[in-house]
């Protein structure tokens, strides 16, 4: 009788088809502690699963990794379905996971803390990026559902306190599958209309009614918006990741209305009133000073304003000033004295005075040679009392040279 001899990958291949046909294994749930966990580059997730006495190994492909809420850690308990098989290579079998579901803490409320934590390492809930709210605002986009009671209350309290403000409500899903695509979508359209402020929010409900509120791309869009956000979503103690990104978190959507819009019949009062109290206190100021002018007015010293001490003062420092006055006066005139004489003495008519005559010709130019005439030229002699019109007759040019007396002589 021959022996048949299986292939190692023939044996494997068979304990495959066992395991993943057998009622049990093939779909099931198992609850234990993950470690030694490793998300590899190209998607999939592989750990191990154990408890106080047995472990065994976990994989999940990407595909089911990438529905994940959340991303698994070491030490964390969690209930997982899925089935057993074997990996033909190795000849290991493990467990191929379909579903991961935390143990002690709820699915949405350690998604929360996760990208809580995450948007916080990267600063989305910095004091630094939050933008005041428009304290005036002119339009207002509300991001919510239309049919909902939230927008019923933010419009009628917005109109209560200012009906001058134009309201624009963008609608959109807030629950369900496709919510937080459409809010995101939303948050971009309000951006477009330009808007002063924007409210996005809705109603109370449970944490799974408000999760498109927890969404990162949510989350991404109220902090890239270029208008003030003002998170408005819940009840009072309900928190969201939103009401951390956005610029302003209202506890109510009746809150985020009055948070929006000032209320003007509150200011005019206000305004009234700080106006009757300034008049009445530039009346009292005037009545003040009025009195105080009153009580000076009828002192000593406006009914005898100055004593003799205060004469003689006021006397010597006249005389002082007069003095110096005076001073000068007779400087100046000294100086003016002075330059006179030097001006007459650089003046050419003293030079006539000593018996020279200053010689022009006709278009008044100064003849200072003879070569500069001609015969029958008319020239004007000017002496020092007088001026006297002459015609040269005859011209004749002379060497000039003086005795030791000082004398002239002219040999014609």
């Amino acid at each position: 009788m021959q022996v048949k001899v299986y292939s190692v990958a023939q044996i494997n291949h068979y304990i495959q088809s066992l395991l993943e046909n057998d009622f049990v294994l093939n779909s099931f749930w198992i609850k234990g502690e993950i470690s030694n966990f490793k998300a590899h580059s190209s998607g999939h997730l592989y750990f191990t699963l154990k408890d106080t006495s047995a472990s065994i190994q976990c994989i999940m492909f990407r595909g089911e990794a990438e529905m994940l809420p959340f991303l698994p850690k070491n030490g964390m308990s969690v209930a997982i379905c899925g089935y057993i098989s074997v990996y033909q290579k190795t000849g290991q079998y493990q467990l191929y996971v379909e579903l991961i579901e935390p143990l002690g803490i709820g699915n949405l409320a350690l998604c929360f803390e996760q990208l809580k934590q995450k948007l916080e390492q990267e600063g989305l809930f910095d004091a630094d990026y939050k933008r005041e709210i428009c304290a005036y605002p002119k339009c207002i986009a509300v991001v919510t559902s239309p049919t909902g009671a939230a927008v019923r209350d933010i419009i009628k309290i917005i109109k209560r306190r200012n009906q001058s403000v134009k309201i624009i409500v963008v609608p959109v899903l807030v629950q369900g599958e496709y919510a937080a695509d459409s809010i995101v979508q939303g948050i971009k359209l309000a951006n477009q209309w330009e808007a002063d402020t924007i409210i996005v929010g809705r109603g109370g409900g449970s944490m799974e009614d408000l999760s498109a509120f927890n969404e990162e791309k949510v989350a991404r869009a109220i902090f890239a918006s270029e208008t003030p956000v003002i998170s408005a979503v819940g009840h009072e103690t309900d928190f969201t990741i939103a009401d951390f990104v956005a610029d302003v978190r209202a506890s109510t959507p009746s809150m985020a209305a009055e948070i929006a819009v000032k209320n003007v019949v509150a200011l005019a009062e206000q305004l009234q009133y700080m106006e009757s109290m300034l008049k009445n206190a530039v009346e009292n100021k005037i009545l003040e000073w009025k009195n105080r002018l009153e009580f000076v007015m009828q002192s000593h010293v406006f009914a005898q304003p100055l004593d003799m001490t205060q004469k003689q003062t006021i006397e010597q420092m006249q005389k002082r000033i007069q003095t110096k006055m005076l001073h000068c006066l007779q400087t100046k005139q000294m100086q003016y004295e002075a330059l006179k004489k030097r001006l007459e003495a650089s003046s050419p008519f003293a030079t006539l005075k000593r018996g020279y005559v200053l010689t022009q010709n006709e278009k008044g130019k100064t003849v200072t040679s003879i070569q500069k005439i001609q015969k029958n030229d008319a020239l004007l002699l000017h002496f020092q009392d007088g001026i006297a019109r002459v015609v040269v007759e005859k011209i004749v040019k002379t060497e000039r040279s003086f005795s030791d007396s000082g004398k002239e002589k002219m040999d014609l």
